[in-house]
């Protein structure tokens, strides 16, 4: 009785644990500076419109993760996708890699984020670029996908996995949504050396990455998961590169950040984003993309 006692307590703490990290994304990815409002802000000043607006007119603005397009196509590269594909964006965001590859090479594309703003905005963009026939956005959390078994052919994600803990739980699901000879790509942020205490810490409130891991770490909870020939590229150089172009990306968004959040988050923001910078340079933190394919 004691022991059943014991493991029915530590059910809800494991859910009140969840939820915590899942307000802390939330939140994150509501006051991020890459938004629906800004992306509408910046095609006004193309003279563009919702009313006549393109896919091809978003993709400028609305890659929320490294590397624009170029980036998704080397995803799509590498797990084949065509006009067949059923695809899963994993953490879409704002949609754009979703739009992207419908848009480019005719596939559907189903898009799950956990954040209600950005489902609802991607939704939004969705319907301005006349892709919802091959576009659907659900909104969950990607441990717990309210999606059908061997499903989905490919499962895509960028730089959102290091906000999850539960790996074991995340590539549990990858593994029961994709079909036998399915392929799981995704790019994120890993560890590289020991972080100190402070930093790690710092990492977790301030940019929600709670689910930090190594390329070990990695490896490790994929072959768990029983994916098969899992392998990586090393993309740290090509972030580094990118990573203080978007630090002055940000800064040149003080009006509209300010003007949404206010003068203290927009300076709050800028100051982590610096740290994060160097935390790349100093080589402590590096960019990495994965590929791992169910058998």
């Amino acid at each position: 009785m004691d022991a059943g006692h014991d493991e029915q307590e530590a059910v809800p703490e494991l859910e009140d644990v969840r939820a915590m990290s899942d307000a802390l994304v939330i939140s994150f990815y509501d006051k991020h500076p890459m938004g629906e409002w800004q992306i509408l802000q910046s095609l006004a000043k193309q003279g563009k419109q919702p009313s006549d607006l393109t896919p091809e007119d978003l993709f400028q603005f609305d890659q929320d993760h490294y590397g624009g397009v170029e980036a998704v196509e080397a995803l799509a590269e590498r797990t084949k996708i065509g006009s067949e594909s059923l695809v899963l964006d994993l953490c879409s965001g704002l949609g754009g890699p979703a739009r992207f590859l419908a848009w480019r090479y005719g596939c559907q594309v189903t898009a799950v984020d956990i954040t209600p703003s950005r489902v609802e905005a991607s939704r939004r963009l969705t319907e301005y670029v006349g892709l919802t026939d091959r576009v659907r956005f659900v909104e969950a959390d990607a441990t717990r996908l309210p999606l059908p078994d061997a499903s989905f052919t490919v499962c895509l994600s960028q730089e959102a996995f290091v906000h999850i803990h539960d790996k074991g739980a995340l590539f549990a699901e990858c593994s029961r949504i994709l079909a036998a000879g399915g392929v799981l790509a995704f790019t994120d942020w890993v560890a590289t050396t020991t972080l100190a205490a402070g930093e790690g810490r710092r990492l977790r409130t301030d940019f929600a990455a709670e689910g930090l891991a190594t390329i070990d770490d990695y490896h490790q909870a994929l072959e768990s998961a029983g994916f098969m020939e899992t392998s990586h590229e090393d993309l740290s150089a090509e972030w580094a590169r990118i990573l203080q172009a978007r630090l002055e990306m940000y800064e040149s968004l003080r009006g509209e950040t300010v003007a949404r959040f206010g003068e203290e988050h927009y300076e709050q923001y800028v100051r982590n984003y610096a740290f994060f910078v160097r935390q790349v340079e100093a080589g402590r933190l590096g960019g990495a993309r994965l590929i791992a394919v169910r058998p």
